[in-house]
């Protein structure tokens, strides 16, 4: 077991990467509403470093409203190719405006409008209504590069928890913990 939980990450996410067919960054974001229920959700990883994990969205979404009323979040990677799945736990901050443009840009043209057409989480009347949405961004950035809305950006969770598992058979799996500590990382094991 190494003792840098970035380390092991990195090791795992890049396996990932040469086995999984689709979207090796997919994770399970959990929020917790005001009402005290859990709330679930699949995002994409789009960086990470030893700061934390980055991922974006419309600050106007359902997760955005309940990472600002409690930013503790949890992240779940699940690699079934690989029987593996890592859990991370910490706490969420809003990302820069600079690292939010910097995303935004990198994003296909496509998906820029779609932010600006989408009012996520909120109620659509009808497909058509976002689809005339659409038509109207593309009409209004024709020509044009499509700039970051206000209401979008981006969270990193900056992790105190992980723990990988790794599945065996006859239900024998390995799991083994990092927990933060103000000296480094505590690490421990867990029956499966």
């Amino acid at each position: 077991m190494s003792e840098d939980p970035f380390k092991k990450f990195g090791e795992w996410f890049a396996a990932a990467e040469g086995a999984e067919p689709n979207d090796p960054n997919a994770m399970t974001v959990a929020t917790v509403g005001e009402s005290g229920r859990p709330s679930v959700r699949i995002l994409l990883l789009k960086s990470w470093d030893k700061s934390g994990f980055s991922f974006y969205g419309n600050l106007g979404s359902r997760k955005a409203r309940e990472m600002q009323a409690n930013n503790h979040v949890a992240l779940l990677f699940h690699w079934k190719s690989l029987a593996r799945q890592v859990r991370i736990e910490g706490t969420v901050t809003q990302v820069s405006d600079a690292q939010a443009d910097a995303y935004f840009a990198s994003r296909p043209r496509m998906s820029q409008i779609g932010a600006w057409a989408s009012e996520q989480s909120r109620p659509l009347p009808s497909r058509e209504l976002f689809e005339s949405r659409v038509e109207e961004v593309e009409a209004r950035f024709r020509g044009q590069p499509v700039p970051r809305p206000e209401f979008w950006s981006g969270w990193k969770l900056a992790p105190d928890y992980f723990e990988f598992w790794q599945g065996i058979d006859f239900r024998l799996h390995d799991r083994f913990t990092f927990s933060k500590t103000a000296s480094g990382w505590e690490t421990g094991r867990l029956y499966p």
